[in-house]
């Protein structure tokens, strides 16, 4: 019997957008759609019908209209989407210019504060003149070194606004991360920040400023945001100091497949690979998404805990097109107390929390229980970065707030959103994502290209989807392009992770495929394990790698403790309990206690990068790393002699 933790109510079938949304399709195509499963599959059938229809419902604003919709071609990549169509992304963000809160932010509890939708409009058109003033046109990048505060979401609206491209980087990545991306796309203009606030202290980013600008040669002008107070970055503008102007923006019309974003893998195995996101496929998507998916109104607040470097800033950010509030939050989420982002979502009147299974499971091991709180508007919350377990749910619904909708989410930086995600008519079941997007032809392939039915497989999707990558930076011939999703399976995209979809329309992820152990060619993702070890309250977290011996593979899994030390009792404690509640092909050959586990800037286990220190190999990119000082806890260990 499966666990349903959350039911959609009367309003949710007769009131929720999605609800909306199928009456307009009966409507207008003579339809008789009664229920999810019936609209995702017309959504994949009639593939043309539905994405206009998006484009339609969502009121996504075209100075032309399209000539086709779908243009599908020989080749995934080819495939066209709304050949014709003119419009502008941030004229789309910025259609509602009226007193409502546009951004509430915070920075800690250092700074915080409001920005209407009228002052929006206003502080994007100051800087998108003062941009072109510089000479930035259409299809110039621009790019930002600077924490979640609303100037970086500014900058970026300013630069769609004349059709040129944005990227963005946060603060805490490296000097070696930052250029590893930003010298493969020639920026034009840098916007900086002085510093941000962590943990209650001010950090400096001038040194990194200076090394940065350096070392770009395409930046004409750097302009900088005093955060923090600093007043030693020199051949800086200051952003209070671009000039005002009573002109008006003028909102450059481009094609739906212009670029709009420059996004990027996390480069802990290689140089970042340069992803190129469409302005048209981009905002359709994440409208999808908001609207249909995540039930988003103007009367709701929305957050995500998120970086600028993260797809989930894009994502959140796309939130301004629908006019609700978007809040922000930069720094430390546990300072200075364990429960302050709980304090301020609970205090603000927060509509949907957005967050990490990383977070929840924090909140959980440190006993912080968030139903002190009242939540009275809270109605969803949306996790993603890694899958949640059963005890993430459990928590969730005892501790936090027993009828909200939670939701895991799961797609990726390739393709700037998701391919399963909530949905407000279908129930919560423990341990699952709720549905696969609409629109998104998602299917679980064996190694053979056998679609498979509540059996784990490879992610694949087999039809072209808007939100594609439109192309990589510096890349001939499409060679990473198709190298990166379309090696395995002929011009079907497979996104390398896990998946089981079940009869009910549910989804299981299992974690990253191209971590996969193979202990006696049987394969087993890393995610099925870290389930399991998350219901261990004496282990803090941990890692699991796949180690080459004896011509095959055995499984490694390091352990970093909450207080204990690792004896032979309690390693035998923990195979006994992945053998239960995973299988005796699951038993890690051994079981080394380490102290921390390395993460991306985004919040990623990684267990490549542990391999490749393991084996002897560089890791190539350590600045993608929170902790890269992490890794030098894994030099030198004896596998086969360490137990």
């Amino acid at each position: 019997m499966q666990d349903i933790l959350w039911q959609p109510s009367s309003y949710h079938y007769n009131k929720s957008n999605i609800s909306k949304f199928i009456s307009f399709i009966n409507n207008h195509y003579k339809k008789d759609i009664k229920s999810y499963d019936d609209l995702y599959d017309w959504s994949i059938t009639d593939v043309s019908d539905f994405w206009n229809s998006v484009h339609q419902f969502c009121d996504i604003r075209l100075s032309s209209n399209p000539k086709t919709i779908f243009n599908r071609k020989d080749s995934f990549i080819e495939s066209t989407w709304f050949d014709g169509a003119k419009l502008n992304f941030a004229e789309n963000l910025l259609k509602f210019r009226d007193d409502s809160i546009a951004i509430e932010y915070f920075c800690e509890d250092q700074i915080k504060g409001k920005i209407t939708y009228s002052q929006l409009f206003e502080r994007v058109n100051r800087c998108a003149l003062y941009l072109k003033s510089l000479g930035v046109k259409e299809g110039d990048r621009v790019a930002a070194f600077m924490p979640n505060i609303p100037e970086a979401i500014i900058a970026m609206l300013a630069t769609s606004s004349i059709g040129a491209v944005w990227s963005s980087c946060s603060p805490d990545f490296g000097i070696k991360g930052v250029l590893d991306r930003f010298t493969q796309i020639d920026p034009k203009v840098l916007f900086v920040s002085d510093g941000y606030f962590y943990k209650g202290k001010k950090i400096k980013l001038s040194s990194k400023i200076k090394q940065i600008r350096d070392a770009l040669s395409s930046v004409n002008q750097t302009i900088c945001v005093n955060l923090i107070g600093s007043s030693d970055i020199d051949n800086c503008i200051n952003w209070k100091n671009m000039p005002d102007s009573n002109d008006s923006i003028e909102f450059v019309q481009v094609p739906f497949a212009h670029p709009l974003y420059v996004m990027y893998s996390s480069g802990t195995t290689g140089k970042p690979k340069s992803i190129v996101h469409s302005v048209g496929g981009t905002l359709l998507q994440h409208l999808k998404e908001l609207v249909l998916h995540s039930d988003l109104k103007r009367s709701d607040k929305i957050f995500y805990f998120t970086t600028c470097g993260w797809m989930m800033w894009n994502w959140l950010v796309s939130s301004l097109a629908v006019g609700a509030t978007l809040v922000l939050y930069d720094g430390n989420p546990f300072y200075p107390r364990n429960d302050s982002l709980l304090e301020i979502a609970d205090s603000i009147g927060l509509s949907i929390f957005g967050t990490s299974a990383k977070y929840i499971s924090f909140l959980e091991q440190n006993n912080i229980i968030p139903n002190k709180y009242s939540f009275k508007k809270l109605r969803l919350i949306l996790s993603t970065g890694s899958p949640l377990i059963e005890e993430n749910y459990d928590f969730v619904y005892d501790k936090w707030k027993h009828d909200v909708q939670l939701c895991s989410i799961s797609g990726g930086t390739d393709i700037i959103s998701c391919f399963a995600l909530g949905n407000p008519i279908k129930p919560v079941v423990k341990g699952k994502l709720q549905s696969l997007g609409l629109g998104m032809d998602v299917k679980s392939f064996d190694e053979n290209g056998k679609s498979l039915i509540s059996d784990k497989g490879e992610l694949v999707c087999v039809t072209p989807f808007p939100s594609m990558p439109i192309y990589f930076f510096n890349d001939h011939n499409n060679l990473k392009y198709k190298s990166a999703y379309f090696d395995t399976y002929p011009n079907i995209w497979k996104h390398g992770d896990y998946i089981s979809i079940y009869e009910d329309g549910t989804v299981k992820i299992f974690g990253r495929s191209d971590t996969t152990l193979n202990p006696g060619g049987v394969r087993i993702g890393t995610a099925e394990i870290y389930r399991v070890l998350d219901k261990i309250k004496y282990i803090e977290d941990s890692v699991v790698i796949g180690y080459e011996y004896n011509d095959d593979e055995v499984i490694v899994l390091f352990v970093k403790m909450q207080k204990k030390q690792l004896t032979n009792e309690i390693k035998e404690d923990i195979k006994n309990y992945i053998k239960i509640n995973c299988s005796p092909r699951h038993i890690p050959y051994r079981i080394i206690q380490i102290q921390d586990i390395p993460y991306t800037i985004n919040g990623k286990k990684v267990e490549l990068a542990v391999k490749n220190v393991i084996e002897g190999n560089e890791v190539t990119n350590i600045d993608a790393l929170s902790n890269p000082e992490s890794l030098a806890y894994y030099k030198n260990i004896d596998i086969i002699n360490n137990g």
